[in-house]
């Protein structure tokens, strides 16, 4: 894959990793999918461990994409720069993260 694909796939996997961990917040978890956090408490153990497995992964690509030291710089800018965005999607159109978890938590979670 060439480096571009595997930057691209590190920012994808960053972003999507800072919405989930954001997502497993019972505060947050009410402000975007508009439901008490309580009902949802496995589903917000699984969106953390998506979050926990695909900051490292991101890692990984990065490191596919570039030599280290470059990798580790790229990785950190794109975890502060995911943190930043998912932080103004939050403050904004927070119903933009559903998109993280389109699925229905109670039907799933019986």
């Amino acid at each position: 894959m060439s480096e571009a694909l595997w930057l691209a796939a590190a920012a994808a996997l960053t972003l999507a990793g800072m919405g989930w961990l954001a997502l497993a917040m019972e505060a947050h978890w009410g402000q975007v999918m508009q439901r008490p956090a309580e009902a949802a408490a496995r589903a917000r153990q699984v969106l953390r461990a998506m979050g926990i497995l695909a900051l490292p992964l991101s890692l990984l690509a990065c490191l596919m994409a570039d030599r280290p030291s470059m990798a580790v710089l790229v990785w950190v800018m794109l975890l502060a720069g995911s943190a930043a965005a998912v932080a103004m999607i939050l403050a904004r159109r927070p119903q933009m993260l559903r998109a993280l978890w389109p699925v229905d938590s109670a039907a799933l979670f019986r």
